[in-house]
C-alpha cells in the first residue's frame, strides 16, 4: 500500500505540473490510466477521483497564475457560470453509462482531440480590436512580467462552448481544458497564456461543483477512492505550481503538440481495452 503510495503522488505531480502548464486540469492523463491500472473502479468511481485530483490542481494552480496576473476574471467568472448546469446533469449522467461504454466514448475523444490540437492548437489568430459587432468584448492585460496581451473575443460563443465543455468534463472526468484551452485560442482567439491562466480559473470554480455533486451522491464512500484522492493530491499541489512557474518559459505550440501525440496513443489504447 505504501509503494502505491508513492507512485500515485508521484504520478499526481506530473499531472499537476503538465495540467497546470497547458490549462487542462490533468485528467485526461488520470483517468486512461485509472481504466487501465484500476479496472476493478467503476465508471463514477473513476470520475469522482479525476474530478477531486482536477480540483486540487485547478485551485493550487489559479492562485499562481492570479500572482502571474494572467487570469481574463470576466471571462473567467461568466464562463464558469455557464459550465454549472452541464456539469451537475455530466455527474448524474456517469450513473448511467455501462464500463465497456465509458472506455468507447473516451477512446474516441481523446483520439479526436489529439488530431485536431496536433493540427490547430497552440496557433495564436491576429485578433481585430472592433468591439462594434453585438457581443464582442475587448480586453487588455498586462502581466507580472510585463508581458501586454490585447484580444476581442464573442462572449455569445464563450458561453455556449463553456456549456458544452460543463457537459462533458465530469461525465468524462477530463477536467474540460483540454477542450476549452485550444477552442478558447483557436475559436474565441485568446492569446495561449491567457488562455491556459483563465481555463484553469474555470476548471477551478466547474471542478469544485462537480466534487460537491459527487460527494452528496456517495462517490466519495469508497475508503479505496478517499485514500487514492489523499495521494494524488498530495503530489498535485506541488507539481501544480511548478506548472505554473514553467508556463511562461516553454512554447505552448510545442507542449500543445507533444500532448497530442501522448493522447493518440492513450487514446488509441483505451480503445483497444474497450473491444
Amino acid at each position: 500500500m505504501t509503494e502505491s503510495f508513492v507512485l500515485l503522488s508521484l504520478l499526481g505531480f506530473g499531472i499537476g505540473t503538465l495540467g497546470t502548464l497547458i490549462g487542462a486540469g490533468g485528467g485526461f492523463i488520470l483517468v486512461p490510466i485509472l481504466i487501465l491500472f484500476y479496472p476493478q473502479l467503476s465508471p463514477e468511481s473513476i470520475t469522482a477521483i479525476s474530478m477531486a485530483v482536477v480540483a486540487a490542481n485547478a485551485s493550487v494552480g489559479s492562485l499562481a497564475y492570479m500572482r502571474s496576473k494572467r487570469i481574463d476574471y470576466k471571462a473567467g467568472f461568466i464562463f464558469a457560470l455557464a459550465t454549472i448546469p452541464g456539469s451537475i446533469l455530466g455527474v448524474l449522467t456517469t450513473k448511467t453509462i455501462p464500463k465497456h461504454q465509458f472506455d468507447l466514448i473516451f477512446g474516441i475523444v481523446l483520439f479526436m482531440l489529439s488530431i485536431f490540437l496536433f493540427f490547430k492548437g497552440g496557433k495564436e489568430k491576429k485578433n481585430s480590436n472592433s468591439t462594434k459587432k453585438s457581443g464582442r468584448i475587448h480586453q487588455k492585460i498586462i502581466d507580472k512580467y510585463g508581458e501586454t496581451y490585447e484580444y476581442v473575443y464573442n462572449m455569445k460563443y464563450g458561453i455556449i462552448l463553456s456549456i458544452f465543455v460543463g457537459f462533458f468534463s465530469p461525465l468524462l472526468g477530463i477536467g474540460g481544458g483540454i477542450i476549452h484551452v485550444p477552442a478558447m485560442v483557436e475559436w474565441l482567439q485568446f492569446p495561449v497564456h491567457i488562455a491556459t491562466a483563465t481555463s484553469h480559473f474555470i476548471l477551478a470554480i466547474m471542478s469544485t461543483v462537480s466534487v460537491v455533486v459527487h460527494y452528496f451522491e456517495g462517490s466519495y464512500h469508497n475508503p479505496l477512492v478517499v485514500k487514492m484522492v489523499g495521494a494524488l493530491i498530495l503530489g498535485v499541489i506541488p507539481g501544480a505550481f511548478l506548472g505554473a512557474n514553467l508556463s511562461r518559459k516553454v512554447k505552448g505550440n510545442f507542449i500543445i503538440k507533444a500532448l497530442a501525440i501522448s493522447l493518440a496513443l492513450v487514446g488509441i489504447r483505451i480503445l483497444f481495452s474497450a473491444f
